[in-house]
């Protein structure tokens, strides 16, 4: 672990990340990729120093409440979290002023902060994302070893259910030869609809290998699924989008489900339900002075 300083913590779509890096080990993740420009090591940690007190600053700054997101690139419920509490003290601050939160991750972790997830909820608006990928539990320990499984997240999604809290799901990634099977797919659209989840976020059944993950990501396969690399070199080759061949049978599945079941599932109508505080719940410390 590191500190860094940052002269801004929000993005100009209102987004944050307050950990640069991870320790979940997903052996997938993209946010290793050499793209994003990370000047060091990926479980070494940077904190973002004084990132709550940034945070109030910029929030002070806008002329009316918005939804402040984070967790898209970098978990805010790593390990360290138990321990420096940033994401929860910047979550007080967001609760303090008003502002909405729309929050990502894969930790039971965040139930730690269910208090002020419901106090955000109650004032504003809160929507708790989180990414699912592997219904089968050993295999999903294989995949994502250092972080909670996907029961363990299923639990996030059905406490957040039970305290009025919208939830999203990110169904990514889906890994070729590997989870892309119809049955995997299945487990996770019935826990989706078990739980009540307002919307699922998908661009398609593959993922993304790019330089620095696309490296990490063979290392592992060679050490947990051995012989599975040769077999993606020759059918993706140095391609950044690897699509799974059953793609057009796991769209269809996934299209007639969420249909079914009301669930919002285009990404840009996930997106914009992401995105969305209602105007009659703005009510913020700004209104003291109208």
């Amino acid at each position: 672990m590191h500190y860094a300083d940052y002269k801004t913590i929000l993005s100009p779509q209102n987004g944050m990340n307050l950990y640069r890096g991870c320790t979940h080990g997903c052996i997938y993740c993209d946010s290793r990729s050499a793209c994003y420009q990370m000047g060091h090591d990926f479980e070494d940690i940077e904190v973002k120093r004084n990132a709550p007190a940034i945070l109030e600053r910029q929030i002070c700054r806008k002329r009316a409440p918005c939804m402040i997101g984070t967790g898209s690139m970098c978990d805010p419920y790593i390990h360290l979290e138990d321990e420096l509490r940033v994401t929860r003290r910047c979550l007080e601050i967001i609760e303090k002023h008003g502002f909405g939160l729309t929050i990502l991750t894969k930790s039971a972790r965040i139930l730690r902060d269910i208090d002020l997830l419901k106090a955000i909820n109650e004032k504003a608006r809160c929507v708790v994302q989180v990414s699912l990928s592997t219904y089968d539990e050993s295999l999903c320990k294989k995949l994502e070893p250092n972080v909670s499984t996907t029961r363990e997240r299923v639990r996030i999604l059905e406490t957040m259910r039970d305290a009025g809290i919208p939830t999203v799901v990110w169904l990514c990634p889906t890994l070729p030869f590997i989870n892309d099977t119809e049955e995997n797919l299945r487990g996770l659209l019935d826990y989706c609809i078990d739980t009540d989840v307002r919307g699922i976020v998908c661009f398609g059944f593959g993922m993304t290998l790019r330089e620095g993950s696309r490296e990490y990501y063979y290392d592992n396969l060679d050490r947990l699924f051995p012989g599975l690399r040769e077999r993606y070199v020759r059918t993706y080759g140095d391609a950044h989008v690897c699509n799974s061949p059953n793609s057009l049978a796991l769209a269809k599945m996934y299209e007639k489900a969420c249909e079914e079941h009301g669930i919002i599932h285009k990404p840009d109508d996930t997106l914009a339900f992401l995105r969305e505080l209602p105007s009659k719940r703005r009510q913020t410390t700004f209104d003291a002075f109208m």
